[in-house]
């Protein structure tokens, strides 16, 4: 965790409501770090229905494992979140740690160890001594209170430089339901299914099947949408809970993700997903600049999305933004490398609004002095316009500097 705030971070930290139905505690269990919390304990009200998307990596970890086979049941009663060790490539020793955690979990929670989920961060291939996890989430369960969410999302914390939360309130029939999220990430992250690791929590009566449709849908265009090294993680978890508590206040019970009634839900959740993935890209390691990639005028929207990622994981791209250099010649290779349908003559290009190429060539009207000075913002923006048809998409990343390769060279140190 570094010790410098991202100069990208957001400038307002909203306030976080109660959610009814969740409570919170955190604790120093000394997994890795010292004098700073490292697991997170939330409590779930009996009934709460979850959903998960997980990382496609064909070498998940051993709680990203845990999670899938417990998600078939459909509910959840508490979350045990560590970081310092991803618990990740570590064999029989590593399952063992995820049955023992949950055991102890289940112990203090009161409830059955199917109904435990589990979500580890940091270091891969060391093994996670989960004996340090006896009595502290005994402490935990007593202390626990539905506050301080910007502290839990600090203990989920590794090379992260804020505490990531957004929160939303809308209403659900006759009642207001709130949704709360956090999220974890800065490094290895180019998301094949979620984030890194997020969390959300709402106290609206969805099922667990509807509950997972949202998900499912909501991930597409916020957490697949940012990038920022092309890396997938071992650990990338999404996690939903529902606990239904808004019921008792009128709001109704709903069953399908189709449901009409749920329109204005759908859109809240999304912002929620769409705000964190952002503060994903804003914390980049060693980030200075966030950057906007949008490509439109492609065959497709999927071909648009693999020209936007192919652009925003391009190195070359990346250190020339870092440079403040608006070097479309980077643009135009990473469009071309991309595999997908694309004509060098109709190609335009735009750093910040400001067209830089045109028609396959450098824009006639292209100002060095002009594009030099709106390349010294924080958010860029880089446009690509194909020519080719009506697909369009939109990923986030953030520059590559020399602090990227620090933080990353020092990080079993």
């Amino acid at each position: 965790m570094s010790s410098s705030v991202s100069p990208l971070a957001p400038k307002h930290v909203p306030d976080m409501p109660a959610i009814a139905g969740v409570r919170l505690a955190t604790a120093e269990a000394g997994i890795r770090y010292k004098n700073r919390t490292d697991v997170l304990l939330a409590i779930m009200d009996k009934g709460t229905a979850v959903a998960g998307v997980f990382t496609k990596s064909k070498c998940p970890s051993a709680p990203v494992e845990w999670c899938r086979a417990k998600l078939k049941g459909g509910k959840a009663r508490a979350l045990v979140v560590n970081s310092g060790n991803a618990n990740a490539f570590t064999g029989k020793t590593g399952r063992a740690s995820t049955a023992l955690t949950a055991k102890i979990a289940a112990k203090a929670v009161g409830c059955s160890e199917s109904e435990i989920f589990l979500a580890s961060t940091g270091v891969i291939g060391e093994p996670l001594d989960a004996t340090k996890f006896d009595g502290v989430l005994a402490r935990l369960a007593e202390s626990a209170a539905p506050a301080d969410w910007p502290g839990a999302a600090k203990a989920i914390m590794t090379t992260d430089t804020f505490p990531k939360v957004a929160t939303a309130t809308v209403k659900l029939g006759k009642a207001k339901v709130t949704i709360n999220g956090m999220a974890k990430g800065a490094g290895m992250i180019a998301p094949d299914m979620a984030t890194m690791l997020s969390f959300i929590f709402t106290d609206a009566p969805i099922a667990p099947a509807a509950l997972q449709a949202l998900l499912k849908s909501g991930v597409e265009d916020t957490f697949n949408a940012v990038t920022i090294d092309g890396d997938t993680s071992t650990s990338d978890t999404l996690l939903a809970f529902a606990t239904g508590a808004a019921a008792e206040h009128g709001a109704p019970k709903i069953s399908r993700a189709s449901d009409p009634r749920l329109k204005a839900f759908t859109k809240a959740f999304h912002q929620v997903l769409a705000n964190l993935a952002e503060q994903v890209a804003r914390d980049g390691e060693g980030a200075r600049k966030l950057v906007e990639i949008t490509v439109e005028g492609a065959k497709t929207k999927a071909s648009a999305r693999k020209i936007a990622m192919s652009i925003a994981n391009s190195p070359l791209v990346k250190t020339a933004i870092a440079g403040e250099d608006a070097n479309w010649g980077r643009v135009v290779m990473a469009v071309g490398k991309a595999g997908e349908p694309a004509d060098r003559d109709k190609l335009s290009i735009s750093f910040n609004g400001i067209r830089v190429a045109k028609s396959g060539a450098r824009d006639p009207s292209y100002d060095e002095a002009q594009v030099s000075e709106a390349m010294k913002a924080p958010e860029i923006a880089i446009k690509v316009a194909l020519g080719l048809g009506k697909g369009r998409d939109r990923v986030l990343t953030c520059d590559l500097t020399k602090e990227y390769v620090a933080i990353n060279g020092d990080y079993r140190s």
